[in-house]
């Protein structure tokens, strides 16, 4: 189901139709957290999940993406603002957007990861871990180089 919302001069949808996947990958590409991203790899992690396109006009000017069952768990990633677009709550209306989505109400458990965004996101209920013994990870940093 796709779903667009608007705001002024911006809009937010989930058409992965309308995604610019240049745009996105340039800047995901060169970010701490997806650095070096390949194309391929970038496409096959937008058909795999719900997809937030922000837009100004026709403009892709920012992005986000739920990796969710949509019964219990969701994973935010890739959430960025472009840099001359900041500022203007912009990021804030596209996580109040993603958290109160009709699809994605009455999920257990919500969880992200940010080096340097964590006051950001308490604004919409994320905290640290409770428990972080009992999480796992599995990291491979070279991912995208081997």
């Amino acid at each position: 189901m796709i779903t667009e919302w608007q705001q002024g001069e911006y809009s937010i949808s989930t058409d992965i139709n309308r995604l610019d996947i240049n745009t996105i990958h340039q800047f995901l590409m060169t970010s701490y957290w997806a650095e070096g991203l390949p194309l391929q790899t970038l496409k096959r992690s937008i058909q795999n999940s719900l997809v937030f396109g922000l837009y100004k006009s026709k403009q892709q000017i920012g992005f986000a993406r739920v990796i969710t069952d949509y019964a219990t768990f969701a994973y935010i990633a890739d959430v960025f603002i472009l840099e001359p677009f900041r500022g203007q709550e912009l990021g804030k209306w596209l996580l109040e957007t993603i958290v109160s989505h009709p699809e994605l109400l009455g999920l257990r458990r919500w969880l992200l990861a940010t080096k340097d965004a964590q006051d950001f996101y308490r604004q919409f209920g994320f905290t640290e871990l409770k428990n972080p013994d009992r999480f796992m990870e599995k990291w491979n940093p070279n991912a995208y180089t081997q």
